[in-house]
């Protein structure tokens, strides 16, 4: 068995590293659900072929 001062200082070792390679984590206020959208229409949504007899 280790001594305990040893021990401490591998924790404190591990810690240190842990700490150095964690990131920094960011959470977002997202809402639980989005609302429904209408579809939206475009002008050339309503384009066709018409065709003319002269």
């Amino acid at each position: 068995m280790l001594p305990p001062f040893i021990i401490e200082e591998i924790r404190r070792r591990e810690h240190q590293q842990r700490q150095r390679y964690e990131q920094p984590q960011l959470d977002l206020p997202i809402p639980e659900s989005f609302p429904e959208r209408a579809p939206q229409r475009r002008d050339d949504d309503d384009r066709g072929v018409v065709i003319i007899d002269l």
